[in-house]
């Protein structure tokens, strides 16, 4: 598992540093520079330490909302244009931040370009805004060396790169049978078997098909996604459509809810069409913490996949 470090960074400057995005506080922490930290959003949580943080967001939606309301209210977000989630601009001032970490990979989850950009202009002095878009893989390690720019930690950026990287072949490397990929021997090895169909959902009412880089995690870990190919946005599908899909392993990951919830969820769900789904070996993780956050715990969650797929064994 990754670790998280607060200490002080290679720089001699220290900065004052708002997070707007958990993947963001995720990537500062592991940067080693968590103490330049001086607010986060409503929805960072990890590493611990960073709760007693001073919160710069809310969000209108009640979290505790069945999955229907929830998906209606980010639909009526998205029609309208008016995001769920606000700025509290008043605390953000006090705060006085040098760097604000935002994303535009989705409008309505968190704060989008447009409301950051109203925020900021009200910002005296004004700070230096890094904006998060990764919608694959190396996508996220991009975002890293981004933040590792704006922190004048470049070095460290490359290292916790190359760090995420390493880890990312050794999991391939154990799913890919006992000479890899193509290793010494491979010629005169039998056959590999198939990699095992896999469908990854984060939302089950109405159900959503995961995307962005979670396809790449499912082929690092052994299976082939059947649902998405990697870099697309997540998308919505019937239960009849993703039955013909045929997967041999179906995932439950929602989007920035955990495991207790996402199993709650998933014994709510009585259509027939899912049901018969469900019958194939289902799996669940937490998506919250895991697959939902395009920061240095995918790493973690390529590990979890590998186990959810192949077995406990990998």
């Amino acid at each position: 598992m990754l670790r998280f470090v607060f200490r002080v960074p290679h720089c001699a400057l220290t900065m004052r540093v708002v997070s707007l995005v958990p993947a963001a506080t995720e990537i500062v922490a592991a940067l080693g520079a968590g103490n330049f930290l001086v607010g986060i959003s409503h929805a960072c949580d990890y590493p611990p330490e960073v709760r007693a943080l001073p919160r710069v967001t809310y969000s209108s939606v009640d979290p505790a909302l069945p999955a229907a309301e929830i998906d209606r209210a980010m639909a009526e977000a998205r029609r309208t244009g008016v995001s769920p989630v606000e700025v509290d601009v008043k605390r953000m001032a006090h705060l006085r931040p040098d760097v604000i970490i935002g994303q535009s990979v989705c409008d309505v989850c968190a704060v989008g370009e447009t409301h950051l950009a109203r925020v900021v202009s009200v910002l005296m002095p004004t700070p230096w805004v890094v904006t998060l878009h990764a919608h694959t893989l190396e996508g996220v390690f991009n975002d890293i060396r981004k933040v590792g720019e704006a922190l004048e930690l470049r070095d460290d950026a490359e290292e916790l790169v190359a760090g995420l990287k390493y880890r990312l072949r050794r999991v391939r490397a154990r799913t890919a049978g006992p000479d890899g990929a193509g290793g010494v021997g491979a010629q005169h090895a039998a056959p590999l078997p198939a990699p095992p169909r896999v469908l990854v959902l984060e939302w089950l009412d109405p159900p959503y098909v995961a995307g962005h880089w979670v396809p790449e995690l499912v082929e690092l870990a052994g299976g082939r996604d059947v649902g998405n190919p990697p870099g697309a946005r997540s998308a919505a599908r019937t239960w009849p459509e993703l039955s013909t899909l045929a997967p041999e392993v179906v995932l439950v990951a929602l989007c920035g809810f955990g495991e207790e919830r996402a199993r709650r969820d998933f014994a709510a769900v009585k259509d027939p069409a899912a049901r018969a789904l469900f019958s194939r070996r289902v799996g669940f993780l937490d998506g919250n913490a895991y697959t939902s956050r395009p920061g240095p715990r995918l790493v973690d969650a390529a590990e979890i996949l590998a186990r959810l797929i192949h077995g406990s064994n990998r």
